[in-house]
């Protein structure tokens, strides 16, 4: 696939992928690749990028307010605490995707991400510690800092963590700019990061 950009009705230039439908419109000129240290976004977007797995993200973005309900707002302590009995209420909710194994998963990366908060202060402190130095240019599926951020979160007992869900996980969170050259999101990713102060 030719990785490009696109210009949409408003006659502004995006990546390929974000100018329609709407939702991925807003989700790409508002949300995708603005660097992010807050741990609740962090912890809401690896566990929706491990729902993705095998499925399309426009599935999950139009899911996203039942998972925050399903999930409790993804609040990590409140999702840590979540029990068997919950799971089995959730593998019944149309509002999810209702996968056994990535709702288990997301309980326990609920409780592996207490743990790291406890270790290094925030799960941010962690994520960031792998930007790349230097200039980056995009990439199909992985680079070498998703490959040992996805490691590193399997041995701490991280699940649904491959390095594929890592990196497109670092690309939303602004760990890495890939908006295209020419896209119009580009320059202002490049300026929010410019000031971003990095998690210690």
């Amino acid at each position: 696939m030719t990785l490009d950009v696109v210009i949409g009705d408003d006659e502004l230039p995006r990546c390929w992928w974000g100018d329609s439908p709407d939702i991925y419109r807003i989700y790409h000129d508002d949300e995708w690749g603005r660097p992010v240290d807050d741990d609740h976004t962090l912890f809401e977007k690896l566990c929706l990028e491990g729902f993705q797995a095998g499925l399309s993200w426009l599935t999950i973005l139009k899911r996203r307010e039942g998972f925050r309900a399903a999930f409790h707002g993804f609040d990590i302590d409140r999702v840590a605490a979540m029990t068997e009995r919950d799971v089995a209420r959730l593998v019944q909710d149309t509002g999810i995707i209702r996968h056994r194994g990535k709702i288990e998963s997301t309980i326990n990366n609920a409780q592996r991400a207490r743990e790291v908060r406890d270790e290094l202060g925030s799960l941010g402190a962690l994520v960031w510690s792998y930007e790349p130095v230097g200039p980056t240019t995009v990439r199909e599926s992985v680079t070498p800092e998703s490959n040992a951020l996805a490691r590193d979160l399997k041995k701490r007992g991280f699940t649904f963590v491959g390095p594929t869900t890592v990196y497109a996980f670092m690309q939303a969170m602004g760990v890495v700019n890939d908006h295209l050259a020419g896209c119009h999101a580009r320059e202002t990713v490049d300026e929010a990061r410019a000031g971003f102060v990095r998690p210690a």
